[in-house]
């Protein structure tokens, strides 16, 4: 079977696969080819896909663990989660003012000792036009910085807890103990190394809080430059994969969220402790 791999779909990473079916059993050589592709560009889009949330889940499936979802023993465990901004009367709701939304920069639990390697998405509702997710090249940001800069921040270790950012907490606190990795992480397949920051990030250690929180700011608005930033603009039967150890994320408020559905489901692979 030969897939379409397209052109980059920006400077910040991004390509797009076509012509593949992932409902269907991956053979051995499509897997090293998708593998290639998100090596080289962390974001690989699979567009026109038709995906139930079980077919999903056995498609992430081929990248490692993944988490589940529901309690042991449930029916519906082994399926993809669902992320959408409808209440539980089904209606549209406007989530983005909280300081925990999805609408911030962030990679996915990092205030976890072991955080996931890589995420997908999967396009089920998409508004008319917005409700895009971009992507943040974190590696390409720090590639960017002044050597002087690489050289003061080199084993700087960063704290996470869910419910912080930049020092600043929220009322609803999680139970989650603090964790902490390094700002400067390495990717375990390619040794390159990137920026590890975002929301939940709450101080650097070994330095006053408000200090390190200004330090972690600076950095955030650096690496989230338009430059090293890729936009997604959904299309209906999207799936999208990315790499949670180069790239932030976050959802983007331009769509009408009070009225407009937006419906995905999402699938978290396991990854190995940030080095």
């Amino acid at each position: 079977m030969e897939i379409a791999v397209g052109p980059p779909l920006s400077a910040a990473g991004g390509v797009t696969i076509s012509e593949i079916d992932l409902a269907q059993p991956l053979p051995s050589a499509l897997k090293l080819r998708i593998l290639e592709a998100f090596r080289d560009h962390h974001v690989v889009v699979f567009p026109s896909q038709a995906l139930t949330r079980e077919e999903q889940y056995a498609f992430a499936r081929n990248f490692g663990e993944v988490e589940p979802s529901g309690q042991p023993g449930s029916k519906r465990r082994e399926v993809a989660h669902l992320i959408t901004n409808l209440d539980k009367d089904g209606n549209p709701v406007d989530r983005s003012s909280s300081p925990v939304s999805n609408y911030r920069w962030h990679t996915d639990k990092s205030w976890h000792a072991v955080p996931p390697s890589l995420t997908m998405l999967y396009a089920v509702e998409v508004p008319c036009s917005g409700g895009d997710t971009e992507f943040a090249n974190t590696r390409l940001g720090y590639a960017a910085l002044p050597n002087q800069t690489k050289r003061r921040i080199a084993g700087w270790r960063v704290v996470f807890r869910w419910g912080v950012s930049g020092g600043n907490s929220v009322s609803a606190m999680r139970d989650d103990p603090p964790v902490d990795h390094p700002l400067v992480r390495t990717h375990p397949d390619t040794g390159q190394r990137a920026l590890y920051l975002g929301n939940h990030a709450s101080h650097i250690l070994g330095i006053p809080e408000a200090e390190g929180a200004a330090i972690l700011e600076g950095l955030l608005r650096h690496t989230t430059q338009r430059r090293f930033v890729y936009a997604h603009r959904w299309q209906r039967g999207d799936l999208v994969m990315w790499d949670n150890r180069c790239l932030l994320h976050r959802a983007v408020a331009n769509y009408e969220m009070g009225r407009e559905r937006r419906i995905l489901h999402r699938s978290v692979v396991c990854g190995t402790k940030p080095f």
